[in-house]
């Protein structure tokens, strides 16, 4: 099967400065793909670009169309949610509902009226009377309700509670996803999307540092507690990360053995948040 989004040499400038550099990727339809990375990385560029919002050099094509010169098409197969707080203060539920489905040709008025059935919004309610939770359930509503190829999340939960957090990631697993859809999704709440996602990129000054399945992510990196009397043995071994918990050492080790390193502590899969820091150490000085 091609892959929803495939990108060869991706490359955009902003004046001076090089904003995503030049990277190739594909993304197969069923997979939930998170792309994180520091502000400032490139992230929301590459998602720009693939939406067809702003121009950009290299090749880009997204469920087999150009972003550039077929974005009509495109955009009837394709769901974005960026910050809940785009939607304009004085538009009620029943409103937001109609404008959807006068605009978008997959959009199932019924359905979408089932969900919000199951939540405190009424037809009448205006924007401004909602908490953020209450717009992200009207988001979602709108969303699940388009029967979309791919599903582009830019930081969708931002200032939510845990709560609504869960709530939102719990509701696209089970009310939204399928092997016909691809997501693609941005947050630093890293540890809350790990469960669901499918694969990992990680991106840094406009450029892919990884790219990999869970699965290999998983094969692939290992961290380990170490005694202080083979620190000096780990350390041989050219860890990715060192990090002092409770007077133990603990190194991150990238395509080494396990056991290999099963003899110098113990060893257990990295978490993607331990797994983000160790490979931007230096970003933030």
């Amino acid at each position: 099967m091609s892959a929803v989004i495939s990108a060869k040499g991706l490359s955009k400038r902003y004046g001076a400065q090089l904003a995503v550099d030049d990277i190739s990727f594909d993304i197969p339809a069923g997979r939930i793909v998170g792309l994180i990375g520091p502000n400032g990385s490139g992230k929301t560029t590459t998602l720009k670009a693939a939406l067809g919002l702003i121009p950009f050099d290299g090749g880009l094509s997204v469920l087999g169309m150009d972003p550039r010169s077929q974005r009509d098409a495109l955009m009837e197969q394709v769901c974005f949610i960026a910050d809940v707080a785009i939607l304009p203060r004085w538009l009620k539920v029943a409103d937001a509902v109609d404008f959807v489905a006068g605009v978008h040709p997959k959009f199932d008025r019924a359905k979408a009226q089932r969900y919000l059935a199951h939540t405190k919004l009424t037809p009448q309610m205006k924007v401004k009377q909602m908490s953020k939770g209450m717009i992200v359930q009207l988001h979602l509503a709108l969303v699940m309700a388009i029967d979309a190829r791919l599903l582009v999340l830019d930081e969708p939960t931002l200032g939510l509670d845990i709560l609504y957090r869960k709530q939102f990631y719990q509701s696209l697993l089970e009310d939204y996803f399928d092997e016909n859809k691809t997501i693609v999704v941005t947050t630093h709440q890293v540890e809350e999307i790990e469960h669901i996602l499918t694969d990992l990129m990680f991106i840094r000054e406009g450029k892919l540092v990884l790219s990999a399945t869970m699965d290999e992510v998983g094969e692939r990196f290992t961290e380990v507690m170490v005694n202080a009397d083979k620190v000096d043995a780990a350390r041989a071994l050219k860890p990715i990360d060192e990090r002092q918990v409770f007077g133990k050492s603990i190194l991150v080790f990238d395509g080494v053995p396990k056991n290999q390193l099963a003899a110098l502590g113990e060893t257990r899969n990295v978490g993607i948040a331990d797994l983000f820091v160790a490979t931007m150490k230096g970003t933030y000085a």
